[in-house]
């Protein structure tokens, strides 16, 4: 059993994410874990200068109290896809499809639209629908062009379109 943090959100591969207020949630990195805060923090910063599909990053942090390494980030309140209808879902397929596109051509692929079958949680874990449309959570194994180069990068952004249609016959056919 994973240990619990208090005001815990979630637990992903790694890193419980924990509420901080309002506005902020905290990825905590207390251990070695497969992340790296500051490679991860690189990643969401490059993302969020192309748009607004990544949640932002709003700094980087020590909690002293807890010893913890911390990666703030803004805090999204997400909706259950369901409650909306098909049409409306189907407009925010098509901006979030668009806004992945700006983050490929501006050199940054998410790779994490599909959950890998032996992670734990459900299958599009990191797509939540917000008041803003959706957006994308969790950049820790996201990869930026001039980091891989660009045979890598190909290779990733096919596998993430071939994703992103099952993500969308999932988020408008359910």
């Amino acid at each position: 059993m994973q240990k619990r943090y208090p005001h815990q959100l979630s637990y992903g591969a790694n890193n419980p994410v924990i509420a901080l207020n309002e506005k902020e949630v905290a990825k905590i990195f207390s251990q070695d874990t497969r992340s790296d805060i500051g490679s991860e923090a690189e990643k969401m910063k490059f993302a969020n200068a192309v748009n607004d599909l990544v949640v932002k990053l709003v700094r980087i942090d020590y909690d002293e109290k807890n010893k913890w390494d911390i990666l703030v980030m803004e805090r999204v309140y997400p909706f259950d896809y369901r409650s909306f209808e098909v049409e409306k879902r189907e407009l925010w397929l098509d901006v979030f499809k668009d806004e992945i596109k700006q983050l490929h051509q501006g050199g940054f692929v998410h790779r994490d639209i599909r959950r890998p079958s032996n992670i734990t949680g459900d299958r599009f874990d990191n797509v939540l629908l917000t008041n803003t449309g959706l957006r994308l959570i969790d950049v820790g194994i996201s990869a930026i062009k001039k980091n891989v180069g660009e045979k890598l990068f190909a290779k990733y952004v096919e596998n993430e379109l071939a994703e992103i249609e099952i993500f969308g016959s999932y988020f408008t056919g359910r």
